[in-house]
């Protein structure tokens, strides 16, 4: 027993180590210039509590369709809510209106073990400047296959989603009609 415990002493010491895997974070790979930065649009996101984590999570809608999964080592580098905000106030895409966006889904859902898509669902309401008078709401549902079945193509599928999910609102808003104050 004593060798053994020599043993392991020796082996520890000699320089091998085990390394942990870190997760590695991601965000919506999106670079936004400073005149967009000086719009006059407010954005705020509401999503239910569990949307405010910044694990990329999943479903096996094909195994256990009511059990929420989530990737160990891939994170968003903010929640998803948060930096949906971000992109949006940073587009300057929605005019002069104020917009109040609910979250209710941002998932890849697994439909086969070689097979996934990720979901996007949201609400928006929009507002004339001043908060008080509400221009329209809209709903919106979107959703893409992932080129592959894991966390990249989680990753890859959400970045083009939120895009695609940005023109939506900014074509949606384009189409409102115009108002007074």
């Amino acid at each position: 027993m004593r060798c053994l415990l020599i043993g392991w002493l020796v082996f520890l010491s000699a320089g091998c180590s085990v390394t942990v895997k870190q997760p590695v974070l991601h965000d919506f790979g999106v670079s936004v210039s400073t005149a967009a930065q000086q719009s006059k649009t407010s954005v705020s996101i509401n999503a239910p509590t569990w949307l405010w984590d910044n694990r990329i999570r999943y479903r096996l809608l094909f195994s256990s369709p009511s059990q929420v999964r989530f990737y160990g080592l891939d994170r968003w580098i903010a929640s998803p809510p948060e930096m949906f905000e971000q992109l949006l106030n940073l587009s300057g895409k929605a005019r002069d209106y104020a917009l109040i966006i609910r979250f209710q889904d941002f998932e890849q859902q697994f439909d086969a073990p070689d097979r996934a898509r990720v979901v996007l669902r949201f609400s928006v309401e929009a507002y004339a400047d001043n908060n008080k008078q509400k221009i329209g709401t809209q709903e919106f549902y979107l959703q893409q296959p992932t080129q592959t079945p894991d966390a990249a193509g989680a990753i890859s599928g959400f970045i083009d989603l939120v895009h695609e999910a940005v023109e939506k609102i900014r074509d949606w808003v384009a189409g409102l009609p115009d108002h007074q104050e």
